[in-house]
Protein backbone atom coordinates (compact mmCIF):
# COMPACT_ATOMS: atom_id res chain seq x y z
CA UNK A 1 0.00 0.00 0.00
CA UNK A 2 1.35 3.41 -1.59
CA UNK A 3 0.48 5.90 1.63
CA UNK A 4 1.51 9.75 1.27
CA UNK A 5 1.29 12.29 4.20
CA UNK A 6 2.66 15.62 5.25
CA UNK A 7 5.82 16.50 6.92
CA UNK A 8 5.68 16.28 10.50
CA UNK A 9 4.47 19.42 11.55
CA UNK A 10 1.75 21.36 13.19
CA UNK A 11 -0.58 23.83 11.50
CA UNK A 12 0.13 27.26 13.14
CA UNK A 13 3.35 27.89 15.02
CA UNK A 14 2.70 27.53 18.48
CA UNK A 15 4.18 30.77 19.31
CA UNK A 16 1.92 32.59 16.66
CA UNK A 17 -0.98 30.83 18.02
CA UNK A 18 -0.62 32.47 21.45
CA UNK A 19 -0.28 35.47 20.41
CA UNK A 20 -3.05 35.56 18.78
CA UNK A 21 -5.23 33.95 21.76
CA UNK A 22 -4.12 36.75 23.76
CA UNK A 23 -5.36 39.44 20.96
CA UNK A 24 -8.07 37.85 19.42
CA UNK A 25 -9.45 34.65 21.71
CA UNK A 26 -12.93 34.70 20.41
CA UNK A 27 -11.26 33.92 16.65
CA UNK A 28 -8.53 31.63 18.35
CA UNK A 29 -11.16 29.59 19.52
CA UNK A 30 -12.78 29.54 16.02
CA UNK A 31 -9.36 28.56 14.87
CA UNK A 32 -8.83 25.88 17.28
CA UNK A 33 -12.30 24.46 16.74
CA UNK A 34 -12.15 24.11 12.96
CA UNK A 35 -8.54 22.39 13.45
CA UNK A 36 -9.92 19.98 15.89
CA UNK A 37 -13.09 19.18 13.59
CA UNK A 38 -10.62 18.44 10.63
CA UNK A 39 -9.13 16.10 12.27
CA UNK A 40 -11.79 14.52 15.09
CA UNK A 41 -13.72 13.24 11.41
CA UNK A 42 -13.61 12.20 7.83
CA UNK A 43 -13.46 14.93 5.42
CA UNK A 44 -14.93 13.46 1.87
CA UNK A 45 -15.92 16.18 0.44
CA UNK A 46 -14.46 16.07 -2.79
CA UNK A 47 -13.80 19.61 -2.88
CA UNK A 48 -11.37 19.75 -0.12
CA UNK A 49 -8.12 18.51 1.16
CA UNK A 50 -5.23 19.66 3.15
CA UNK A 51 -2.51 21.77 1.97
CA UNK A 52 0.98 21.30 3.64
CA UNK A 53 2.27 23.12 6.41
CA UNK A 54 4.74 24.97 3.73
CA UNK A 55 1.86 26.05 1.72
CA UNK A 56 -0.24 27.83 4.68
CA UNK A 57 3.20 29.11 5.90
CA UNK A 58 3.41 31.37 2.66
CA UNK A 59 -0.21 32.00 3.02
CA UNK A 60 0.66 33.79 6.44
CA UNK A 61 3.26 35.26 4.97
CA UNK A 62 4.08 39.05 4.63
CA UNK A 63 3.36 38.87 1.30
CA UNK A 64 -0.51 39.25 2.78
CA UNK A 65 0.56 42.64 3.03
CA UNK A 66 1.24 43.87 -0.90
CA UNK A 67 -0.78 45.72 -3.56
CA UNK A 68 0.69 44.31 -6.63
CA UNK A 69 -1.92 45.25 -9.38
CA UNK A 70 -1.10 44.18 -12.89
CA UNK A 71 1.79 41.66 -14.19
CA UNK A 72 5.54 41.02 -13.24
CA UNK A 73 7.26 43.99 -14.61
CA UNK A 74 3.94 46.52 -15.02
CA UNK A 75 2.40 46.79 -11.87
CA UNK A 76 0.64 49.69 -10.55
CA UNK A 77 1.89 49.81 -7.37
CA UNK A 78 5.64 50.25 -6.08
CA UNK A 79 7.84 48.12 -4.23
CA UNK A 80 6.77 44.78 -6.06
CA UNK A 81 10.41 43.27 -6.30
CA UNK A 82 9.17 40.26 -4.67
CA UNK A 83 5.77 39.99 -5.56
CA UNK A 84 7.57 39.76 -8.99
CA UNK A 85 9.39 37.31 -8.32
CA UNK A 86 7.00 35.16 -6.52
CA UNK A 87 4.44 35.27 -9.80
CA UNK A 88 6.88 34.59 -12.07
CA UNK A 89 8.15 31.40 -10.27
CA UNK A 90 4.35 30.15 -9.67
CA UNK A 91 4.02 30.65 -13.14
CA UNK A 92 7.07 28.88 -14.51
CA UNK A 93 6.36 25.84 -12.09
CA UNK A 94 2.55 26.07 -13.29
CA UNK A 95 3.52 26.19 -16.79
CA UNK A 96 6.47 23.11 -16.66
CA UNK A 97 3.88 21.00 -14.69
CA UNK A 98 1.27 21.11 -17.12
CA UNK A 99 2.77 21.32 -20.62
CA UNK A 100 0.89 24.72 -21.17
CA UNK A 101 2.46 27.66 -23.21
CA UNK A 102 0.71 30.22 -20.63
CA UNK A 103 -0.74 30.51 -17.27
CA UNK A 104 -2.19 32.89 -15.33
CA UNK A 105 -2.44 32.12 -11.71
CA UNK A 106 -4.02 35.26 -10.61
CA UNK A 107 -7.85 34.15 -10.37
CA UNK A 108 -9.04 34.15 -7.22
CA UNK A 109 -11.21 31.40 -7.40
CA UNK A 110 -12.09 28.64 -9.79
CA UNK A 111 -15.48 30.50 -10.64
CA UNK A 112 -13.18 33.76 -11.17
CA UNK A 113 -10.99 31.59 -13.56
CA UNK A 114 -14.24 30.91 -15.66
CA UNK A 115 -15.68 34.19 -15.78
CA UNK A 116 -11.76 35.19 -16.96
CA UNK A 117 -12.25 32.48 -19.90
CA UNK A 118 -15.54 33.76 -20.98
CA UNK A 119 -14.38 37.16 -20.47
CA UNK A 120 -11.47 36.37 -23.18
CA UNK A 121 -13.67 34.47 -25.31
CA UNK A 122 -16.99 35.78 -25.43
CA UNK A 123 -19.60 38.34 -25.43
CA UNK A 124 -22.65 39.04 -23.77
CA UNK A 125 -25.14 36.75 -25.69
CA UNK A 126 -23.57 34.23 -27.27
CA UNK A 127 -24.30 30.94 -27.31
CA UNK A 128 -22.22 28.13 -25.00
CA UNK A 129 -22.60 24.73 -24.67
CA UNK A 130 -22.25 23.10 -21.67
CA UNK A 131 -23.19 20.20 -19.13
CA UNK A 132 -26.26 20.83 -18.16
CA UNK A 133 -26.62 21.23 -13.99
CA UNK A 134 -29.29 18.54 -13.31
CA UNK A 135 -26.33 16.23 -14.68
CA UNK A 136 -23.28 18.30 -12.98
CA UNK A 137 -22.93 21.34 -14.65
CA UNK A 138 -21.58 23.75 -12.25
CA UNK A 139 -23.48 26.76 -11.20
CA UNK A 140 -20.72 28.54 -14.14
CA UNK A 141 -22.12 26.36 -16.91
CA UNK A 142 -25.15 28.49 -17.45
CA UNK A 143 -27.15 28.66 -14.00
CA UNK A 144 -30.07 31.47 -13.74
CA UNK A 145 -28.38 32.72 -10.68
CA UNK A 146 -25.17 33.17 -11.87
CA UNK A 147 -23.56 35.96 -14.03
CA UNK A 148 -22.90 32.74 -16.99
CA UNK A 149 -26.58 32.31 -17.20
CA UNK A 150 -27.43 36.07 -16.99
CA UNK A 151 -24.84 37.03 -19.76
CA UNK A 152 -24.64 34.06 -22.00
CA UNK A 153 -26.72 31.76 -23.72
CA UNK A 154 -26.37 28.38 -22.51
CA UNK A 155 -27.76 24.95 -23.86
CA UNK A 156 -26.88 21.87 -21.31
CA UNK A 157 -26.05 18.51 -22.46
CA UNK A 158 -26.79 15.39 -20.81
CA UNK A 159 -25.75 12.08 -20.15
CA UNK A 160 -26.93 8.47 -21.06
CA UNK A 161 -30.18 8.12 -18.78
CA UNK A 162 -28.90 4.03 -18.36
CA UNK A 163 -24.91 4.23 -18.31
CA UNK A 164 -25.00 7.77 -17.37
CA UNK A 165 -21.96 8.74 -19.11
CA UNK A 166 -21.79 11.47 -21.44
CA UNK A 167 -23.39 11.24 -24.98
CA UNK A 168 -21.23 12.55 -27.59
CA UNK A 169 -23.49 11.89 -29.91
CA UNK A 170 -26.02 14.18 -28.27
CA UNK A 171 -23.60 16.41 -27.61
CA UNK A 172 -22.20 16.56 -31.61
CA UNK A 173 -26.29 17.41 -32.64
CA UNK A 174 -26.58 20.04 -29.96
CA UNK A 175 -23.59 21.68 -31.03
CA UNK A 176 -24.86 21.52 -34.91
CA UNK A 177 -28.22 23.09 -33.86
CA UNK A 178 -26.72 25.55 -31.99
CA UNK A 179 -23.71 26.33 -33.26
CA UNK A 180 -22.41 27.77 -29.89
CA UNK A 181 -19.54 30.26 -29.64
CA UNK A 182 -18.07 28.38 -27.03
CA UNK A 183 -18.10 24.83 -25.93
CA UNK A 184 -17.43 23.89 -22.09
CA UNK A 185 -16.54 20.62 -21.09
CA UNK A 186 -16.12 19.33 -17.57
CA UNK A 187 -18.33 19.30 -14.44
CA UNK A 188 -18.33 19.19 -10.65
CA UNK A 189 -19.82 15.20 -10.26
CA UNK A 190 -18.92 13.34 -13.23
CA UNK A 191 -16.85 10.59 -11.81
CA UNK A 192 -15.36 10.00 -15.51
CA UNK A 193 -12.84 11.22 -17.54
CA UNK A 194 -13.83 13.42 -20.45
CA UNK A 195 -13.25 12.69 -23.97
CA UNK A 196 -11.29 15.53 -24.87
CA UNK A 197 -9.92 14.56 -28.48
CA UNK A 198 -14.32 13.95 -28.73
CA UNK A 199 -15.03 17.35 -27.40
CA UNK A 200 -12.41 19.19 -29.55
CA UNK A 201 -13.36 17.14 -32.73
CA UNK A 202 -16.86 18.76 -32.19
CA UNK A 203 -16.04 21.91 -31.48
CA UNK A 204 -13.78 22.29 -35.10
CA UNK A 205 -16.54 20.61 -36.27
CA UNK A 206 -18.96 24.06 -35.18
CA UNK A 207 -15.95 26.46 -35.47
CA UNK A 208 -16.15 26.88 -31.31
CA UNK A 209 -13.54 27.62 -28.94
CA UNK A 210 -13.34 24.70 -26.30
CA UNK A 211 -12.84 25.41 -22.75
CA UNK A 212 -12.09 22.64 -20.37
CA UNK A 213 -12.95 23.45 -16.63
CA UNK A 214 -10.58 20.90 -14.77
CA UNK A 215 -11.24 22.59 -11.25
CA UNK A 216 -11.83 18.50 -10.17
CA UNK A 217 -9.07 16.69 -12.05
CA UNK A 218 -6.29 19.34 -12.19
CA UNK A 219 -4.63 18.12 -9.19
CA UNK A 220 -4.99 13.89 -11.07
CA UNK A 221 -3.41 15.33 -14.12
CA UNK A 222 -0.55 16.91 -12.22
CA UNK A 223 -0.13 13.87 -10.87
CA UNK A 224 -0.30 11.25 -14.15
CA UNK A 225 -3.45 9.84 -12.73
CA UNK A 226 -5.50 11.15 -15.33
CA UNK A 227 -5.26 12.63 -18.89
CA UNK A 228 -4.60 16.52 -19.52
CA UNK A 229 -7.24 18.49 -21.38
CA UNK A 230 -4.08 20.91 -22.40
CA UNK A 231 -3.34 19.77 -25.30
CA UNK A 232 -7.15 19.92 -26.32
CA UNK A 233 -8.69 22.86 -25.24
CA UNK A 234 -8.38 26.62 -26.19
CA UNK A 235 -8.37 27.31 -22.01
CA UNK A 236 -8.37 25.43 -19.11
CA UNK A 237 -10.14 26.26 -16.20
CA UNK A 238 -8.96 25.16 -12.84
CA UNK A 239 -8.42 25.50 -9.12
CA UNK A 240 -5.59 24.97 -7.10
CA UNK A 241 -7.20 23.30 -4.00
CA UNK A 242 -8.77 20.03 -4.52
CA UNK A 243 -6.64 17.37 -5.31
CA UNK A 244 -3.79 19.60 -6.40
CA UNK A 245 -3.48 20.32 -2.80
CA UNK A 246 -2.60 23.86 -2.78
CA UNK A 247 -4.63 27.31 -1.61
CA UNK A 248 -8.21 27.96 -2.22
CA UNK A 249 -7.83 29.62 -5.47
CA UNK A 250 -7.62 29.61 -9.65
CA UNK A 251 -5.82 29.51 -12.71
CA UNK A 252 -5.64 29.45 -16.33
CA UNK A 253 -3.70 27.57 -18.99
CA UNK A 254 -3.80 28.66 -22.22
CA UNK A 255 -1.33 29.22 -25.61
CA UNK A 256 0.46 31.84 -26.87
CA UNK A 257 -2.13 33.22 -28.82
CA UNK A 258 -4.55 33.41 -26.36
CA UNK A 259 -2.30 34.85 -23.38
CA UNK A 260 -2.73 38.51 -23.78
CA UNK A 261 -6.27 38.03 -24.12
CA UNK A 262 -6.40 35.71 -21.46
CA UNK A 263 -4.29 37.95 -19.13
CA UNK A 264 -6.16 40.89 -19.81
CA UNK A 265 -9.49 39.23 -18.88
CA UNK A 266 -8.49 38.83 -15.51
CA UNK A 267 -6.98 42.00 -15.05
CA UNK A 268 -7.95 44.73 -15.15
CA UNK A 269 -11.40 43.47 -16.56
CA UNK A 270 -12.56 40.99 -13.95
CA UNK A 271 -10.32 41.45 -11.04
CA UNK A 272 -8.37 44.22 -9.45
CA UNK A 273 -5.14 43.39 -6.92
CA UNK A 274 -4.09 39.68 -7.19
CA UNK A 275 -3.39 38.21 -3.40
CA UNK A 276 -0.01 37.62 -3.99
CA UNK A 277 0.29 35.68 -0.37
CA UNK A 278 -1.91 33.20 -2.28
CA UNK A 279 0.28 33.55 -5.20
CA UNK A 280 3.09 32.14 -3.60
CA UNK A 281 1.53 29.45 -1.42
CA UNK A 282 0.50 28.03 -5.33
CA UNK A 283 3.43 28.31 -6.24
CA UNK A 284 4.79 26.36 -3.18
CA UNK A 285 1.71 23.90 -4.37
CA UNK A 286 3.31 23.65 -8.15
CA UNK A 287 6.52 22.96 -6.75
CA UNK A 288 5.11 19.93 -4.08
CA UNK A 289 2.79 18.61 -6.96
CA UNK A 290 6.05 17.85 -9.30
CA UNK A 291 7.96 15.61 -7.65
CA UNK A 292 7.46 11.62 -7.14
CA UNK A 293 5.66 12.03 -4.10
CA UNK A 294 2.59 13.65 -5.38
CA UNK A 295 2.30 11.23 -8.36
CA UNK A 296 2.35 8.27 -5.77
CA UNK A 297 -0.26 10.55 -4.29
CA UNK A 298 -2.32 10.94 -6.97
CA UNK A 299 -2.75 7.61 -8.43
CA UNK A 300 -3.45 6.44 -4.92
CA UNK A 301 -6.03 9.19 -4.88
CA UNK A 302 -7.69 7.13 -7.42
CA UNK A 303 -7.23 3.41 -6.15
CA UNK A 304 -8.73 4.61 -3.13
CA UNK A 305 -11.56 6.01 -4.83
CA UNK A 306 -12.27 2.76 -6.46
CA UNK A 307 -12.14 0.97 -4.05
CA UNK A 308 -14.27 3.05 -2.19
CA UNK A 309 -16.74 2.76 -5.13
CA UNK A 310 -16.28 -1.00 -4.87
CA UNK A 311 -17.36 -1.38 -1.34
CA UNK A 312 -20.37 1.21 -1.11
CA UNK A 313 -21.96 -0.75 -4.49
CA UNK A 314 -21.69 -3.94 -1.93
CA UNK A 315 -23.56 -2.40 0.63
CA UNK A 316 -26.38 -1.33 -1.84
CA UNK A 317 -25.91 1.71 -2.98
CA UNK A 318 -26.15 2.87 -6.20
CA UNK A 319 -23.06 4.68 -7.94
CA UNK A 320 -23.88 7.17 -10.92
CA UNK A 321 -21.88 5.49 -14.29
CA UNK A 322 -21.34 2.61 -12.06
CA UNK A 323 -17.99 3.69 -10.33
CA UNK A 324 -14.92 5.97 -10.95
CA UNK A 325 -12.22 7.04 -12.98
CA UNK A 326 -11.57 10.01 -10.48
CA UNK A 327 -11.08 11.02 -6.90
CA UNK A 328 -14.55 11.43 -6.56
CA UNK A 329 -18.26 8.91 -6.40
CA UNK A 330 -21.43 10.09 -6.53
CA UNK A 331 -24.20 7.50 -5.31
CA UNK A 332 -28.35 7.35 -4.75
CA UNK A 333 -28.50 6.08 -0.68
CA UNK A 334 -32.18 5.39 -1.96
CA UNK A 335 -31.86 1.64 -1.83
CA UNK A 336 -30.62 2.10 1.50
CA UNK A 337 -34.25 3.76 2.30
CA UNK A 338 -32.62 7.49 2.76
CA UNK A 339 -32.64 10.31 0.51
CA UNK A 340 -29.45 12.79 -0.46
CA UNK A 341 -29.99 15.51 2.47
CA UNK A 342 -31.42 12.65 4.91
CA UNK A 343 -28.17 10.59 4.55
CA UNK A 344 -25.85 13.95 4.67
CA UNK A 345 -27.55 14.64 8.17
CA UNK A 346 -26.85 10.98 9.29
CA UNK A 347 -23.22 11.01 7.73
CA UNK A 348 -22.58 13.73 9.42
CA UNK A 349 -23.88 12.91 12.40
CA UNK A 350 -21.28 10.09 12.61
CA UNK A 351 -18.14 12.20 11.75
CA UNK A 352 -18.40 11.75 8.04
CA UNK A 353 -18.80 14.78 5.89
CA UNK A 354 -19.50 15.32 2.16
CA UNK A 355 -22.01 17.06 0.02
CA UNK A 356 -24.96 16.69 -1.73
CA UNK A 357 -25.99 16.93 -5.31
CA UNK A 358 -28.49 16.44 -8.49
CA UNK A 359 -28.60 12.76 -9.63
CA UNK A 360 -29.66 12.34 -13.30
CA UNK A 361 -33.21 12.18 -14.86
CA UNK A 362 -34.69 12.93 -11.49
CA UNK A 363 -35.22 15.77 -8.83
CA UNK A 364 -33.72 13.57 -6.13
CA UNK A 365 -30.47 14.69 -5.14
CA UNK A 366 -27.66 12.10 -4.05
CA UNK A 367 -24.16 11.81 -2.28
CA UNK A 368 -21.18 13.39 -3.85
CA UNK A 369 -17.84 12.04 -1.90
CA UNK A 370 -13.84 11.99 -2.59
CA UNK A 371 -10.97 10.37 -1.79
CA UNK A 372 -8.15 13.06 -1.56
CA UNK A 373 -8.00 14.37 1.70
CA UNK A 374 -8.26 10.77 3.67
CA UNK A 375 -5.16 9.76 1.27
CA UNK A 376 -3.41 13.07 1.98
CA UNK A 377 -3.95 11.50 5.50
CA UNK A 378 -2.24 8.32 4.79
CA UNK A 379 -5.22 5.97 4.34
CA UNK A 380 -5.14 3.38 2.33
CA UNK A 381 -7.13 0.48 0.24
CA UNK A 382 -7.80 -1.23 3.84
CA UNK A 383 -9.21 1.94 5.44
CA UNK A 384 -11.25 2.65 2.16
CA UNK A 385 -13.15 -0.53 2.72
CA UNK A 386 -13.22 0.13 6.49
CA UNK A 387 -15.00 3.59 5.51
CA UNK A 388 -17.27 2.16 3.03
CA UNK A 389 -19.39 0.02 5.68
CA UNK A 390 -19.07 2.81 8.04
CA UNK A 391 -20.68 4.65 5.69
CA UNK A 392 -23.31 2.30 5.13
CA UNK A 393 -24.06 1.76 8.74
CA UNK A 394 -24.33 5.04 9.24
CA UNK A 395 -27.01 5.22 6.73
CA UNK A 396 -28.53 2.03 8.25
CA UNK A 397 -27.86 3.04 12.12
CA UNK A 398 -25.87 0.12 12.69
CA UNK A 399 -24.24 1.04 16.37
CA UNK A 400 -21.89 3.74 17.65
CA UNK A 401 -20.15 4.36 14.39
CA UNK A 402 -19.02 7.78 15.96
CA UNK A 403 -16.55 6.01 17.98
CA UNK A 404 -15.43 4.29 15.29
CA UNK A 405 -14.81 6.98 13.05
CA UNK A 406 -13.21 8.71 15.42
CA UNK A 407 -10.61 6.05 16.13
CA UNK A 408 -10.00 5.98 12.82
CA UNK A 409 -9.58 9.57 12.26
CA UNK A 410 -7.32 9.58 15.15
CA UNK A 411 -4.78 7.21 13.77
CA UNK A 412 -4.43 9.26 10.95
CA UNK A 413 -4.64 12.88 11.48
CA UNK A 414 -3.86 15.53 8.78
CA UNK A 415 -1.12 17.43 10.98
CA UNK A 416 0.78 15.14 13.17
CA UNK A 417 2.51 17.04 15.60
CA UNK A 418 6.05 16.75 16.01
Amino acid sequence: MTTVSHPVRPTVAAADFEALRRQDPAIADVLAGEQARQAGGLQLIAAENFTSPAVLAALGSPLANKYAEGYPGRRHHGGCEYADLAERIAVERATALFGSEHANVQPHSGSSAVLAAYAALLRPGDTVLAMGLPYGGHLTHGSPANFSGRWFAFVGYGVDAESGLIDYEQVAALARQHRPKAIVCGSISYPRHPDYAAFRAIADDVGAYLVADAAHPIGLVAGGAAPSPVPYADIVCATTHKVLRGPRGGMLLCGAALAERVDRAVFPFTQGGAQMHTIAAKAVAFGEASGPAFTAYAHQVVTNARVLARTLTAEGLTLTTGGTDTHLITADPAPLGVDGPTARGRLAAAGMVLDTCALPYGDQRGLRLGTAAVTTQGMGAAEMERIGTLFAAALRGDGDVRAEVAELAGRFPPYPSE
